[in-house]
């Protein structure tokens, strides 16, 4: 489908084309009728009059205009021995009329009707080999022109559908921004001030009284202030790249762009944590890989290191690291979460949402 630059120059071609080859052998032809013989002068002004005739309709339809710039250089053609002259007449009309028609129609049809044309032209003055290559020339020339401009309309708008495209993506990745910094501020704003609580009062903080600040926390990440559900998306990535800087460990941390509702990606954040606490702890290792993978509407991240390894089943139901921050965080979320160990490679691997 052509663009708008395209149409807009087709459009234009269309419209003028028609026009410019009218005024044009009409100019040509008020020179041409001056040059005839007065004996001759009332064929000249039959002829001019035929040529006025063929630019009125050269201003409207465009399959009269093409027919009666046909007759007009046919006629001046068979007329050329009785109006005299040099000729340049009758042969400014044929190349004008031959140029314009190169813009207005394909060359299948332009082609065999130029050849014509000058057919009749040489038959009419006699063999002028000159005369033949100018026509082919100046109707070569018209045509490039005409493609190149076509071409270059064609680029233009090329341009400008990638130009809208990089702008909606710039916007989109700016409204990301925002949407990202608005939930981590939430989370400063929350979560922060409950870790407050625990750090100050320590043991003597009221248990009963710091599980409702963290149901309060969950309930403002989860919802906004005004109780609307919040669905705002977050990059997993850039969650997630917190946590890389804060660990101990070295880390080889690769991942798509990936959005994730807030609450998802904030249990994606504490059971990547928790694996890499693990790691830390347990592994024997100082190096781990964090993979975070898009995978369609969703995602999936891969905590791999390469330490002692470990006996997933006979971890005892006691220990809360992977079966709660890890298993069940991701299934109170939708999704899902698998811990794969042999000696020498372990791997947790999380997915959003199950399946």
């Amino acid at each position: 489908m052509p663009g708008q630059v395209e149409t807009e120059l087709l459009t234009a071609i269309a419209r003028f084309a028609g026009p410019v080859r009218g005024v044009g052998v009409t100019l040509i032809s008020v020179f041409g009728v001056l040059s005839v013989p007065t004996d001759a002068l009332p064929l000249g002004l039959g002829l001019f009059g035929l040529v006025l005739v063929g630019a009125v309709a050269d201003f409207g339809s465009p399959r009269l205009s093409f027919a009666l710039s046909v007759v007009r250089v046919v006629a001046l053609c068979a007329a050329q021995e009785q109006i005299g002259g040099t000729g340049q007449w009758t042969f400014n009309v044929l190349t004008t009329t031959a140029i314009t028609l190169q813009w207005q129609w394909a060359p299948k049809l332009t082609v065999p009707t130029t050849a014509a044309l000058v057919a009749v032209y040489v038959t009419a003055t006699g063999l002028d080999g000159a005369a033949v290559v100018r026509v082919v020339v100046e109707c070569v020339v018209a045509r490039v022109a005409y493609r190149l401009m076509l071409r270059s309309s064609r680029r233009v708008d090329e341009l400008r559908t990638r130009r809208a495209a990089l702008e909606r993506a710039e916007a989109v990745a700016l409204e990301r921004r925002r949407r990202e910094r608005e939930y981590l501020a939430l989370l400063h704003d929350t979560a922060s001030a409950t870790f407050l609580v625990v750090a100050v009062n320590g043991r003597d903080a009221d248990r009963a009284e710091v599980a409702g600040y963290a149901r309060r926390d969950l309930d403002l990440l989860t919802t906004g202030a005004s109780g609307v559900p919040r669905d705002s998306a977050v990059d997993v990535g850039s969650a997630l790249r917190a946590v890389v800087d804060d660990s101990p460990l070295a880390i080889d941390a690769r991942w798509d762009s990936a959005l994730v509702p807030a609450s998802v990606a904030l249990a994606l954040v504490r059971a990547v944590r928790e694996a890499l606490a693990n790691v830390a702890r347990h592994a024997g290792t100082g190096a781990a890989e964090l993979h975070v993978l898009a995978n369609g509407g969703g995602v999936e991240v891969r905590v791999t290191d390469a330490g002692r390894g470990f006996d997933v089943d006979a971890v005892s139901d006691h220990r809360r690291g992977i079966r709660g921050s890890v298993v069940e965080r991701m299934a109170a979320v939708g999704g899902g979460a698998e811990v794969t160990s042999r000696p020498g490679r372990t791997t947790v691997r999380l997915e959003w949402p199950r399946g």
